[in-house]
């Protein structure tokens, strides 16, 4: 997508999200209530987290979902809360999992307060979810919270099983990333639609929209890490690899066959750390081989794929807010 179609579109999601603006707002101050402990390092921490910025995708997905199945309550503006309360869990846990010094271009939380405190606050903000979502008294709906996040935290174990193994296969990253980060965009879609007046099959059709545009979401974010500015995206050029993360770029590549690529790969893994020639090196070899293309494409397909899930919901501005959040997801550039 050129630059130009990148800027057009991240122009028309705003103004196609522009009626839920205020509702994001209010998950932002619902986040910042219920942080509010008296211990007072907690709300602290959170309040860090969150004047670090974050694009609130999750809880855009979920209050535009509700608008789109006509639910007009308190209760969108609360499950987004909780979303975004689950997703800062896995943040900064994350954060202490990969030892990344950095998140969004500043001191990652556990680099500022340690890691003992940050893994506590990461396990308040997921107890904090779930007592939030206990206030509307909707089963159906903690189930789907407690199952993506039970599926969440099983794939972050299953990455550290795999954790600098350069041999991953394609379907291991997707099963992967389908866990660690789609399963969440799925579970916020699909909230949203039981907030309000949907069939069962347009439940499964959100899901399916929402994670669909999770996998894509990810597979851009992880190319970032080779065609994006570090000064943009806030951390170390090759951080990813250096962390013995092989992502689908690389993962295209190793299948390629290229011995000097598998033995630049293997060494950068092994060591943790990479040359600024050697990134050259690597990035050279991505283009030639059309891997860095092959990984972009998959993510188109995952974000058509999304579109398409959207066909049994009759027409109308939520629906086309939702048709171009996957635009949205492929001209990231942090």
């Amino acid at each position: 997508m050129s630059p130009t179609l990148q800027k057009a579109s991240v122009a028309a999601l705003t103004q196609m999200f522009e009626p839920i603006r205020e509702d994001l707002r209010e998950v932002d101050r619902e986040f910042a209530r219920h942080v509010q402990s008296q211990v007072q390092l907690i709300p602290k921490m959170c309040n860090y987290i969150q004047d670090g910025g974050g694009k609130r995708v999750r809880p855009a997905l979920l209050l535009m979902a509700a608008r789109m199945s006509g639910y007009q309550g308190e209760g969108a503006v609360l499950y987004g809360s909780v979303v975004e309360f689950i997703h800062t869990a896995t943040l900064v846990h994350d954060d202490i999992i990969d030892e990344s010094e950095l998140r969004r271009g500043r001191q990652a939380v556990h680099a500022r307060w340690g890691n003992d405190i940050t893994v506590l606050l990461g396990d308040f903000l997921y107890i904090k979810s779930m007592s939030l979502a206990l206030t509307l008294d909707r089963l159906e709906l903690i189930r789907v919270l407690c199952d993506v996040t039970l599926r969440m935290i099983e794939g972050e174990l299953y990455q550290l099983t795999k954790s600098g193994s350069v041999d991953l296969k394609e379907d291991e990253h997707f099963d992967i990333i389908r866990r660690k980060t789609a399963y969440l965009f799925a579970g916020s879609a699909k909230i949203g639609g039981m907030l309000g007046s949907t069939t069962q099959d347009q439940q499964d059709a959100l899901w399916n929209y929402g994670l669909n545009i999770g996998m894509s979401f990810q597979i851009i974010d992880d190319l970032l890490d080779f065609t994006g500015e570090p000064g943009t995206l806030g951390k170390p050029i090759g951080g990813d690899l250096c962390e013995g993360k092989v992502t689908l770029p690389i993962i295209n590549l190793m299948s390629k066959s290229d011995r000097h690529a598998e033995i630049l790969v293997r060494r950068i893994v092994e060591e943790k750390t990479v040359a600024l020639e050697e990134w050259r090196d690597l990035l050279s070899l991505l283009k030639s081989y059309d891997s860095i293309e092959y990984a972009y494409s998959t993510a188109v397909d995952f974000a058509n794929r999304a579109k398409e899930a959207l066909h049994c919901f009759p027409g109308s501005p939520e629906r086309d807010a939702l048709e171009m959040l996957p635009d949205y997801v492929l001209s990231r550039d942090r």
